[in-house]
């Protein structure tokens, strides 16, 4: 029997993190898909909050690779990630960031 290839990436992570207002408030959402290989392809790191930024639908900090090149969003604007070296340095990196805002 032979193994069936995927073709398109699977969704491996898939995590909502609701926070309560008395520690800030918001919801902490990651996302991550893989390829035949393992290979993490497409990821997305965020916490909304509305209390504190109104603005990019509530983004206060995130990353993601999307339109092709990873990048951070924090509070309105877009940076290049210029340093990325794996999704599991940039994941410990936004949970560093995040607890910053949550308490």
């Amino acid at each position: 029997m032979k193994k069936r290839v995927r073709t398109r990436p699977v969704k491996i992570v898939d995590e909502r993190c609701l926070i309560s207002r008395k520690k800030g408030g918001g919801t902490i959402r990651i996302e991550a898909w893989e390829d035949d290989q393992g290979s993490i392809v497409s990821y997305s790191m965020a916490y909304i909050s509305h209390l504190i930024f109104s603005g990019d639908n509530g983004r206060v900090i995130g990353y993601d690779n999307g339109h092709n090149h990873h990048h951070r969003h924090y509070p309105g604007e877009t940076f290049p990630v210029k340093d990325f070296t794996s999704y599991e340095d940039l994941l410990i990196r936004f949970e560093n960031e995040v607890r910053r805002f949550v308490k």
